[in-house]
């Protein structure tokens, strides 16, 4: 009987050392903050808040500050009525309830051109576009023809040059005039978006009222505009793809 109560209590002093080592191990494991795994702390992201330029609110005149920024972005250029808006790459614009990413409209552009769209380490395109866009909300009764009419007049009435309501006729022969031929080309130099369907849109004589925009390119076209000699205009030629300018004399 001896023998087995020493060994129950062998036994008994055996497991109160395995429960007192596990209890003092643990105790240790908690207090040893070096050796937890370090926490990985992932960088916050900033998102910039969207900057949007409504087209309702420069109609509509609710917006002061809006209004007095389109003014001063148009002034270099000469324009004020044929250009409602004028945006740039980093920006969006809203027409009624829609609301369209610039930078959306022009990687469709480059995709349109063939362009290669190069991605950023984030995910987001690449954007290194300082130009700046004119954008024009066709209205009912617009086409193609008098829009670019439109801003041809304002550009040239700034530099105190009028052009008659007739110049853009073709002559007595038939055939188009200098500034006839300037807005032909211009239909190869600007996009329509169709705003309700969120795309390009190919058909230029297909344009709806208040759902389709003319984007224009404004560094371009003036550039292209600048160096034009209006008493000279008679002699451009146009062949369905290059503009030829008269030489300088």
């Amino acid at each position: 009987m001896r023998k087995y109560l020493i060994l129950a209590a062998c036994l008994a002093l055996i497991v109160a050392g395995v429960f007192t080592y596990i209890s003092t191990h643990d105790n240790q494991h908690q207090k040893t903050p070096g050796k937890m795994p370090p926490i990985e702390k992932k960088a916050r992201i900033e998102i910039p808040p969207e900057k949007v330029v409504d087209y309702g609110k420069l109609v509509e005149d609710t917006d002061t500050e809006l209004n007095t920024l389109m003014k001063e972005r148009k002034a270099p250029y000469g324009v004020d009525k044929s250009i409602d808006m004028i945006v740039k790459s980093d920006e969006s614009i809203r027409v009624g309830n829609k609301t369209i990413r610039m930078e959306k409209i022009l990687d469709d552009l480059k995709l349109k051109q063939g362009e290669i769209l190069e991605k950023d380490v984030e995910g987001g395109t690449t954007r290194k576009d300082r130009n700046e866009y004119g954008i024009h909300v066709v209205r009912p009764e617009d086409n193609i023809w008098n829009i670019h009419f439109r801003l041809l007049k304002e550009y040239y009435n700034h530099k105190g040059i009028q052009v008659s309501p007739l110049a853009d006729e073709p002559n007595r022969r038939g055939r188009s005039s200098g500034v006839g031929k300037i807005l032909k080309f211009s239909e190869h130099m600007v996009h329509i978006y169709n705003v309700k369907e969120d795309k390009l849109e190919m058909n230029l004589d297909q344009i709806y009222p208040l759902s389709k925009i003319i984007i224009y390119n404004m560094t371009y076209i003036f550039a292209l505009l600048d160096r034009i000699n209006y008493k000279t205009v008679h002699r451009i030629e146009f062949d369905g793809e290059t503009l030829w300018l008269p030489a300088e004399q």
